[in-house]
């Protein structure tokens, strides 16, 4: 039997349920996340997870950016799966763990235990896509209670220009 990969962008093989550090690359995580819709695509625009991670990032203290932007790194290689699907399914949970630990070594970060202040980050990002991407979804979610979403509004950004803004924010922050 042979083992699971996801063909990257850059052309490499990237084992999923053993995954090596020098099969993660920068450019496959910035591409694969530009290219990724949130939400699965239940947006009134396009929105991606490379967005998403810059919104996260411009939000925390500057020691915690890298951290921040690579926050949802291991997406790029496992596809952003919605948290009610997520929790059905521990084993990806482990999966999306393994693969988190080899992007932190690879780019000398700890994404296996996030900063406070990135958790919090997030929620104020995910408020604030949902008041601006999200307008039919008026029901209140349990996890943003008391989190209130950023004053600006949302513009998304086409996947090229996140990808490269994405990869921008990577080399000041790295």
């Amino acid at each position: 039997m042979h083992d699971p990969y996801v063909s990257t962008f850059l052309g490499n093989r990237f084992y999923l349920t053993r995954p090596h550090i020098d099969d993660v690359a920068i450019d496959d995580i910035a591409h694969g996340l530009a290219y990724q819709c949130r939400f699965n695509g239940q947006t009134q625009d396009f929105y991606s997870v490379a967005q998403h991670s810059l919104i996260v990032m411009q939000i925390v203290p500057e020691e915690h950016r890298l951290a921040a932007l690579l926050h949802d790194a291991a997406e790029a290689y496992l596809g952003d799966m919605v948290k009610p699907l997520k929790n059905l399914f521990p084993e990806f949970s482990e999966i999306e763990a393994r693969v988190m630990e080899i992007i932190g070594h690879r780019f000398g970060v700890d994404l296996a235990n996030l900063h406070p202040s990135i958790k919090q980050a997030d929620r104020i990002a995910l408020a604030t896509e949902k008041r601006d991407l999200m307008p039919h979804s008026t029901e209140p979610w349990a996890y943003l209670v008391g989190i209130e979403a950023l004053s600006e509004i949302l513009q998304p950004m086409p996947p090229q220009t996140a990808k490269q803004a994405f990869l921008e924010a990577f080399a000041r922050v790295s």
